[in-house]
């Protein structure tokens, strides 16, 4: 799983960084690149809804591999386009595969979550930043060397689709994180344990069946997924934990997203610097974050899910009141650091509590809570944007603060 997340993050940066060379080749401007890019982020939207179903019904292992195939075979397409409408066609494919590799990846990761017995989602997360920063190192590299767009994004291709048939056969083969018991993790129908001299012995289904019944209180129904997915309060109840856990991932997101885009602008505006010390900003907050990543699942295993979005929120709304406060370079980029740490973990955590809601549509519940988180992800740099118009870009940044403490005051959303 590890390797798929990178994989996803070297792929997204192939684009990234070959931006202008796309453009020129497709004759593109700036504006109607944007729009562009909004029709690739829509696609991917789309991909993550009809990805969510899709891995219920066919499971998270067959949908990874449709998903980083795809991506790997259309990332060349940008490449190729000639015009704005071949790239809109590119670009709509790449976006397609995109989601719906956001949304298998993270169900199987869930249950990869479940088995390994521990806090492991933040790790895959980070390793989609390293991907990233490792796919912007070999794309520059390649540029360096003069290497055409179209080869350098066929290599990374061509890499992508041996790397996706190596990972395949060693993902879990059971889709549904929200139903499967441990057992299932392994496939195995047994449960084994250890009788009273210490050799393993085999519980079947039957006898597991039998004791479950004995443990339950009389009167009590069992509490099988296919029942809480029929019941209809339960059905309401999973839909307002899935809804409230989309609205924290859209702050949270927002939040990301105001910081990627706008870091190192604000930088040059409030502090009136060079545009290489500008930049030292987004340095601040990606490292940090990437960092932060790395560490939090086993902060969130000693304090818990809702302790860590609750006190990394708050830490993200200081990291933007540092910034909007601050009168120099070397506070700003403690901020914009304070800003990637504190948001480093929080999604993470929220994708988790997604996958686990139980019941046999998990892929789906995260597909929405993707969808919702992702809108954030847009609409924040977007916020800003508008509001520049008429007030200062520091200024606009007590949007994302005050967010992020009505994150941090609402974290128990994320309880399991």
């Amino acid at each position: 799983m590890f390797a798929a997340f990178t994989l996803n993050g070297v792929l997204l940066s192939m684009w990234v960084v070959h931006i202008p060379a796309i453009t020129d080749r497709a004759g593109v401007p700036a504006s109607t690149l944007s729009v562009l890019v909004l029709l690739m982020a829509g696609a991917a939207l789309v991909g993550m809804r009809l990805a969510g179903p899709a891995a219920d019904r066919f499971g998270s292992r067959a949908l990874v591999a449709m998903a980083a195939s795809a991506i790997s075979v259309t990332v060349l397409g940008p490449g190729l386009a000639t015009d704005a409408v071949t790239l809109a066609i590119a670009l709509v494919c790449f976006g397609l595969g995109m989601g719906a590799l956001d949304v298998s990846m993270n169900t199987q990761a869930v249950h990869v979550e479940r088995a390994y017995g521990r806090p492991i989602m933040s790790a895959f997360h980070a390793m989609f930043s390293a991907g990233a920063f490792a796919g912007s190192l070999l794309g520059a590299a390649a540029q360096h060397a003069g290497w055409p767009t179209q080869l350098t994004l066929l290599c990374a291709g061509i890499g992508g689709l041996g790397i996706t048939a190596a990972l395949v056969p060693h993902l879990l083969g059971q889709s549904r994180p929200g139903s499967a018991s441990h057992s299932e993790h392994y496939g195995t129908d047994d449960v084994r344990t250890r009788d009273s001299t210490g050799q393993k012995a085999t519980i079947e289904p039957s006898q597991r069946a039998s004791e479950a019944t004995k443990l339950r209180p009389s009167g009590a129904e069992p509490a099988d997924s296919a029942r809480l997915g029929t019941d209809p309060r339960s059905e309401r109840q999973r839909t307002r934990k899935v809804f409230s856990l989309g609205c924290i991932a859209f702050v949270l997101l927002l939040a990301e997203g105001v910081a990627a885009d706008w870091s190192a602008l604000q930088v040059r505006e409030h502090l009136d610097t060079s545009e290489a010390s500008a930049a030292l900003a987004f340095g601040a907050f990606s490292a940090t974050m990437t960092f932060g990543r790395f560490i939090a699942d086993r902060i969130s295993a000693a304090i818990g899910p809702v302790a860590m979005v609750r006190y990394g929120s708050l830490l993200a709304a200081a990291g933007f009141a540092v910034v909007i406060a601050s009168p120099g370079l070397p506070i700003t980029l403690l901020g914009w650091a304070l800003c990637g740490l504190g948001l480093a973990g929080g999604v993470p955590q929220i994708f988790s509590t997604a996958g686990n809601l139980g019941g046999t549509t998990a892929a789906t519940d995260m597909s929405r809570v993707f969808t919702i988180g992702y809108l954030g992800l847009l609409a924040g740099p977007a916020m800003i944007g508008w509001l520049t118009a008429v007030i200062p870009l520091t200024a606009a940044l007590t949007v994302p603060l005050v967010l992020t403490l009505a994150c941090a005051a609402t974290a128990k959303v994320v309880s399991r």
